[in-house]
């Protein structure tokens, strides 16, 4: 069994949590792992890390492996794979069959899991041996997962269940885009239809064969080398594996199950699971308030008086208060955003970097305070800046710096002074994080003023 996790989606749905480079899969929602993470460990119960890969692009690609990598030490970044553009699914997933079919031992028969990096999985038992069971049991058609409906939901694509197979299975007859109210109450009255989970299970083979009758551009492309399939990657048309393949094919089956699936699309569903849960993310205190759910990255202290029925996100530069019902409206919260160009839309105040991370802690004209933490044998690129000098204080770990010509070692409540156009690189050599506080003086403090020499990640944009 092999596993595919689709994570290069941009989760704009849950701003201000998610931003463009750090979208809603990489969040920790409801525990203490991140919806990838939480994603990963639910595939590794049933086949071995070195079944599980990943696709994303490439701005996300050390999100991932970073994430990956505190739970899996040995995880090879070979098994995660960056699209040359993104292509929605279908492109994304051809992708990922060929690299798995020629580069693994799975070979054209083996069962291959695709499923999205950003759901929520109440129960994992159960959904776990359902999965088990259906990849025992998709033999060679294209089968998917449903999730008996408990509501008339309007933000889920629904599927048609018919005859039911003694494998376990329904043949597929129909899928149905997002219905109304009035048609969502008639679909789960009926006992027809199931949620639309958007994942899928097949083998190579199969995949290939539909891929030939339905989308045989994609397929066509597929056939060549590897090497070819990337240089013309960009010009697959961008379609979802739903349009491309499983609504137009004869050969769908469904999987049925209910196990507390949620897709975590809004933040009405975001309260959902955190009630359902217990868990949640807040200080609050409502006095005269009812049913208001507050969830604070920051931990800050949040109280409302005289209130009712609201959703209250804080994050550390941005709040969001919506009225419950009303989140599919944070669209028109993001496309006003992004007409005016603000910032917070791309970055939040933590900003992560493939050594690790920093938070700007104070940002005046004239001065910046950042917390700077770098993950164990990790190091930021070899540098200088034109228009400000840097002040380092090591609060927690050791700190290998190279300073001009100087290389030194810092350590707990040690400092050094960096001068403009002075080279200089920080590096963690130790195995826990390395925490220090960053000072930065000058007249321009922005992250594009940087001259860099060397960079072990081969970055080339313009960034620390």
């Amino acid at each position: 069994m092999y596993s595919v996790i689709l994570c290069g989606g941009s989760g704009t749905r849950l701003w201000p949590l998610s931003r463009k480079n750090f979208p809603k899969q990489f969040l920790k929602l409801y525990s203490e792992y991140s919806l990838l993470q939480e994603t990963f460990l639910r595939m590794r119960e049933i086949m071995p890390a070195q079944n599980i890969y990943f696709v994303t692009n490439e701005g996300n690609l050390f999100n991932v492996f970073n994430q990956v990598k505190e739970l899996e030490k040995n995880f090879s970044k070979d098994q995660i794979l960056v699209e040359p553009a993104s292509l929605n699914t279908a492109p994304a997933i051809a992708y990922a069959v060929k690299y798995i079919a020629e580069n693994t031992e799975a070979g054209l028969d083996s069962p291959i899991l695709v499923v999205p990096s950003d759901h929520y999985i109440k129960d994992k038992e159960a959904y776990l041996k359902l999965v088990t069971m259906a990849m025992a049991a998709v033999g060679n058609h294209i089968g998917t997962i449903g999730i008996t409906p408990d509501k008339p939901e309007t933000g889920f694509g629904y599927i048609k269940k018919g005859q039911y197979d003694p494998a376990g299975f329904y043949e597929v007859l129909e899928f149905k885009e997002k219905p109304d109210l009035e048609t969502a109450l008639k679909y789960v009255e009926s006992g027809q239809y199931v949620w639309n989970s958007g994942m899928y299970l097949f083998n190579a083979r199969t995949f290939a064969s539909e891929l030939k009758i339905h989308a045989p551009e994609i397929h066509s492309l597929l056939a060549q080398e590897l090497k070819i399939f990337l240089e013309k990657f960009k010009t697959l048309p961008s379609i979802s594996i739903d349009f491309a393949v499983s609504e137009k094919s004869k050969n769908v089956v469904v999987f049925e199950g209910e196990f507390g699936w949620s897709d975590v699309g809004s933040f009405d569903s975001l309260t959902e699971i955190a009630q359902d849960s217990g868990s949640g993310h807040s200080r609050h205190v409502g006095i005269d308030s009812k049913n208001v759910f507050v969830h604070s990255t920051s931990k800050r202290l949040v109280t409302t008086v005289g209130v009712e029925d609201l959703i209250v996100i804080e994050n550390n530069d941005s709040i969001l208060i919506q009225k419950r019902g009303h989140s599919e409206d944070v669209r028109k919260v993001v496309n006003h955003l992004k007409e005016e160009n603000y910032k917070e839309l791309d970055d939040h105040l933590i900003v992560y970097r493939p050594w690790g991370k920093y938070e700007v802690l104070i940002d005046h004209l004239m001065h910046k305070v950042k917390k700077i933490t770098v993950y164990p044998e990790a190091k930021l690129s070899l540098q200088a800046h034109f228009h400000r000098a840097e002040h380092w204080i090591v609060v927690k770990g050791v700190a290998k710096i190279v300073h001009g010509d100087e290389e030194i070692f810092l350590r707990e409540n040690e400092s050094t002074f960096i001068p403009g156009l002075t080279k200089h690189r920080l590096e963690n050599p130790g195995k826990t994080d390395l925490e220090l506080i960053e000072v930065q003086t000058g007249n321009y403090l922005e992250e594009d003023d940087i001259i860099r020499y060397e960079d072990v990640y081969n970055r080339l944009e313009v960034k620390k």
